[in-house]
């Protein structure tokens, strides 16, 4: 199984470039982030075009998560983390695909911080480290994936001295990933690619993908009943480099069957 997860930035305005994606990669199962479209606004009929069943948590503007399945229509979970039940963002979904259940996240940036966003930020991550804790006390095998709007180390951000005082960079979202991957999640990406330096993310301006200014945010955790599944991961970086492509690429495991 090849797990992806992509900020699409857009889903209808780069409806073209996930499309273009799709036929050139196949994954098996997507995670989409940050759809900024209503519910009923969601491409479902080109995706399934394209061979991809989808569950998905619109809203309009802003936010929105999605799980595609190539021949498939994952078969829903939840939608929304519990424990705020006033929290009205369209952040979390979850579905089982393939006996696996996939949590698709989209964690808030936090920013201006401190403040009340970065409060917010806060509260989601610890929201999400409980029902994280939950998932893997009954040794399910799950992976959550999606952007996680944080930096975990140095190695994962470029020129991290001028970042230290961001909501996606501060030593409290730091030591909450942190904390998150202690409970026994691994990070695939930076577990396979040990000491190396890899973006997920490059910003619009100052020709920060050109140059490689990039940040890793987009995150693959995998439980222990499937750590020793992970056969490869990978970031599709060229994709970030097509014409009206997302500022985020496509991120990716492999998982044996």
């Amino acid at each position: 199984m090849k797990l992806a997860t992509f900020n699409v930035n857009g889903v209808n305005g780069r409806l073209p470039v996930l499309l273009r994606w799709l036929e050139d990669a196949k994954p098996d199962v997507v995670c989409l982030q940050e759809l900024k479209a209503p519910q009923e606004r969601f491409p479902v009929d080109a995706l399934e075009e394209a061979g991809y069943g989808a569950i998905w948590h619109g809203q309009k503007s802003w936010n929105g998560v999605a799980l595609l399945a190539k021949g498939a229509v994952p078969h829903e979970l939840r939608r929304g983390l519990p424990g705020d039940p006033n929290d009205v963002q369209s952040r979390y979904i979850e579905g089982v695909v393939g006996g696996v259940i996939v949590g698709c996240i989209y964690l808030p940036n936090g920013n201006p911080a401190p403040g009340p966003k970065f409060d917010y930020k806060l509260r989601w991550f610890d929201r999400l480290k409980s029902y994280a804790s939950d998932l893997l006390s009954d040794d399910l095998p799950a992976v959550l994936a999606g952007d996680f709007n944080v930096m975990p180390t140095d190695l994962d951000v470029y020129k991290p001295e001028r970042w230290r005082d961001d909501a996606l960079f501060r030593p409290e979202v730091r030591d909450a990933y942190a904390e998150l991957v202690a409970q026994g999640w691994t990070d695939c990406l930076r577990t396979l690619h040990p000491g190396e330096r890899i973006y997920t993310f490059w910003d619009y301006f100052r020709n920060a993908y050109w140059r490689d200014a990039g940040l890793r945010i987009d995150h693959l955790l995998a439980a222990p009943a499937l750590h020793n599944q992970v056969r490869d991961a990978g970031v599709d970086k060229h994709v970030r480099g097509w014409e009206k492509a997302s500022d985020h690429a496509p991120v990716w495991i492999q998982l044996a069957d």
